[in-house]
């Protein structure tokens, strides 16, 4: 099988320098889009405390209540749009979006910034980073 890829590879340079170069240019755009407006959990846990910023978190409730940042207000991200204004009194404060493993919250940072929120982030890793590094989670 190896040597049938070999052979691939040495038949047709071109499909696979394309193939090279377009999985470069991915994981390039991954990168970076991962890390625009990505906060760590110390990053957060910084911003909560200094500077009052608002948690959203867009996991569905039955999630949520299984453990979540305290203070966090739970907006799923499928009633995001049609609950948006419940964020509009909080638009000159950070915000913050969490989501469960920090793949989600992408999309809903971006809502918020086109909405108007200046200071919109997102939590890389999600709730499970958060939960990882040991910080505290309420239930209520």
């Amino acid at each position: 099988m190896i040597d049938q890829l070999f052979e691939f590879v040495m038949n047709h340079p071109l499909l696979v320098g394309a193939f090279v170069l377009s999985l470069i240019a991915w994981i390039v755009y991954e990168a970076r889009s991962a890390s625009t407006n990505a906060l760590t959990a110390t990053e957060a846990t910084q911003l909560i405390n200094r500077e009052d910023a608002v948690v959203v978190d867009i996991r569905e409730s039955k999630d949520f209540k299984t453990g979540h940042i305290a203070g966090a207000r739970n907006i799923p991200q499928s009633s995001l749009d049609s609950r948006m204004n419940e964020l509009n009194k909080v638009k000159d404060k950070p915000v913050i979006v969490v989501c469960k493993h920090g793949q989600g919250s992408g999309a809903a940072q971006a809502k918020l910034a086109k909405a108007g929120f200046e200071r919109a982030f997102k939590l890389k890793g999600g709730m499970a980073q958060w939960q990882a590094d040991g910080l505290p989670v309420v239930k209520k």
